[in-house]
């Protein structure tokens, strides 16, 4: 391996190691190495606290200077909650610096890499740029389109039903599964569901992983019919509720009173718009959703081109019915040749359970 990217490798292993906790701001790592050995190394922990660049600086001390940076992205120019890395790139003496990937947001990409450079610092750009990029895909879908990271998941029998034809689901996965599920929750900004979801199943969706970050919960309930006593209400100082409806009503008052965010979007078809809904989200700086919903919020998802990711958890049972659930419902593809096509697949074993993993094509 050469030695640009046994680097950029560490760098890359620092930034993961905050992985779920840096939103809205992307994982970052960095490590310093003057004369062949590594004298400073950091990562960016949470937005608001330094980024990598500057705890790295930081750990080298006087050693930064005339040393070789590797970073996994872009240094910031700018004045955000942090001030500009670049400042702190100059000042300490490093004479290059070695960026896996450029800033994919167009408001301020670029510009960290022209300042290195008007300063007389060497820039190398692009090692293991695949990788980076692969590791902050929400983060740039964000700052690019102006839409979170959208992950559809489900927990369903090999014949593809989440429930059997008297709404019964638990548990048709392992306890493996679901304890996966609750680091999944953990990773990600925010878990939605259907309304549907809340009054058969009454979940709490939080993560239970002790000293998680909790992800913000959504509920899609077009004509509020949330129930008033639905555990989602019992714990909302821990994790924050929004709930999602088309229009004014005198129950959003009682929701809020209870300590949920009521957000009115536009309707398409009599339900909520849900490219609206995840551009309102966006701006709110979400960046990555996790969709636990039903067949229809995920039938919906898929026919809109709206899911970037499907997480399909599959148990060895058969439920069988017709008129049991399945795990994407709505009309579905007239022709096979029209069906959602998934690439990237990934195979995961859990006890008896298999998870496909896939981004949508």
């Amino acid at each position: 391996m050469k030695p640009d990217e046994r680097y950029m490798r560490m760098a890359l292993s620092l930034a993961k190691r905050a992985e779920g906790m840096t939103s809205p701001n992307p994982l970052v790592g960095a490590v310093i190495v003057r004369g062949g050995k590594v004298v400073g190394s950091g990562y960016h922990k949470r937005a608001g606290l330094p980024h990598a660049e500057i705890n790295a600086i930081e750990d080298a001390g006087r050693k930064a200077n005339g040393a070789v940076l590797y970073v996994t992205l872009e240094p910031c120019d700018h004045f955000g909650r942090t001030p500009p890395c670049t400042d702190a790139i100059i000042n300490s003496g490093i004479k290059t610096v070695v960026i896996a990937t450029p800033d994919p947001n167009p408001l301020t990409g670029g510009r960290g890499i022209k300042m290195l450079k008007r300063h007389g610092i060497k820039t190398v750009v692009g090692i293991l740029k695949d990788e980076a990029r692969s590791m902050n895909k929400a983060f740039e879908k964000r700052v690019t389109k102006n839409m979170p990271y959208v992950t559809v998941k489900s927990a369903e029998s090999i014949d593809g039903k989440i429930a059997t034809r008297t709404g019964d689901s638990k548990w048709i996965t392992s306890e493996d599964s679901r304890r996966y599920v609750h680091r999944l929750r953990a990773l990600s900004d925010a878990v939605m569901v259907g309304v549907n979801t809340i009054i058969k199943d009454d979940p709490l969706l939080t993560s239970r992983i002790q000293g998680s970050r909790q992800p913000v919960r959504i509920i899609v309930d077009s004509h509020l019919r949330t129930p008033l006593n639905a555990k989602i209400f019992s714990n909302i100082k821990r994790a924050p509720l929004i709930i999602v409806t088309i229009g004014k009503s005198s129950k959003i008052g009682r929701y809020v009173e209870l300590g949920a965010e009521v957000i009115i979007v536009k309707a398409k078809g009599g339900m909520v718009d849900l490219r609206a809904l995840l551009k309102e989200l966006a701006k709110r700086e979400i960046t990555s959703i996790l969709v636990e919903g039903g067949g229809n919020l995920n039938a919906k998802l898929l026919e809109e081109s709206l899911a970037d990711k499907v997480l399909f958890f599959i148990s060895p049972k058969i439920i069988g019915g017709r008129d049991a659930i399945t795990s994407v419902e709505g009309r579905g593809a007239k022709n096979v040749k029209d069906a959602v096509k998934l690439k990237n697949i990934k195979l995961k074993k859990f006890r008896d359970d298999i998870l496909i993993e896939a981004e949508v094509a």
